[in-house]
């Protein structure tokens, strides 16, 4: 087990507002963690910072032995993988999803007149294969469902065998079968042995898939608790994170949240 990331007493201020405020957290290589808090914690705002597509105000933020702010973040940016809806607005609408999917191999969204190599392109059908994709392959990206997009902004984000991967919530909008679809596959890959670090943020318990080993809990900016999702995912802790009165339970792996009566 090695440290994939490392946060030392790290504050985001933009424009004067305070995003994050005094963060420490180390991520090794083989837990997957889920962020939770409300609305406006700071949850996209961590992610961000773990893509190394924002730097700190104040503080220390080390992902894969680069100190962010001090490294050639074109470098580290391919080791990361981060799935999420602002970065599949990029992808054009015609694009195949085969195509979506193989043009991350050369960082870049839109096929035009890259060559690439064998290994890339038997890569891209075995990730699309295992997400569930091969037989929307040869669709446009702009005829697929929320649930289909999702799939593919998970497939593209592995595409390049990443060190960290990072989920945006990537169960949410879906619909019932959408949503037990994306979190039984993000299920089966979190427990594979050959899986990066994982970190996923997400609004509801109930989109936790059960081989996610770990949670940070955030409220205004700052880190509430954190550590084994056992010990700290507790009716007290959400309750307090969520300033309503919440029960937290569990069946077969996955948990649920309900106002306490």
């Amino acid at each position: 087990m090695s440290t994939v990331a490392h946060l030392d007493a790290v504050d985001v201020v933009r424009n004067q507002t305070s995003l994050l405020h005094d963060v420490t957290w180390t991520i090794d290589s083989s837990e997957r963690w889920v962020i939770l808090g409300p609305n406006g914690a700071g949850k996209t705002t961590l992610l961000t910072l773990l893509a190394s597509l924002m730097h700190p105000t104040s503080g220390e933020l080390v992902v894969l032995d680069e100190q962010v702010g001090k490294t050639d973040v074109f470098e580290l940016r391919p080791r990361v993988g981060f799935a999420s809806s602002a970065m599949a607005k990029r992808i054009p609408r015609s694009e195949t999803v085969r195509d979506a999917v193989l043009t991350a191999a050369q960082a870049v969204t839109g096929r035009w007149n890259e060559e690439y190599d064998t290994m890339d392109i038997r890569r891209a059908e075995r990730v699309l294969g295992e997400w569930n994709l091969l037989d929307l392959a040869d669709r446009a990206v702009g005829t697929l469902s929320d649930g289909e997009l999702k799939r593919v902004q998970i497939a593209r984000s592995v595409m390049t065998d990443p060190e960290l991967l990072l989920l945006d919530e990537p169960a949410g909008s879906l619909d019932l079968g959408g949503r037990e679809n994306v979190i039984d596959l993000l299920d089966q890959f979190a427990a594979w042995e050959g899986a990066p670090a994982m970190v996923m943020v997400t609004h509801h318990v109930e989109e936790i898939p059960p081989a996610f080993t770990h949670v940070l809990l955030l409220k205004n900016g700052e880190v509430f608790a954190q550590g084994p999702i056992a010990e700290h995912l507790t009716s007290e802790n959400l309750t307090e994170v969520f300033d309503t009165p919440l029960a937290v339970t569990t069946h077969d792996g996955r948990y649920q949240a309900r106002r306490a009566s």
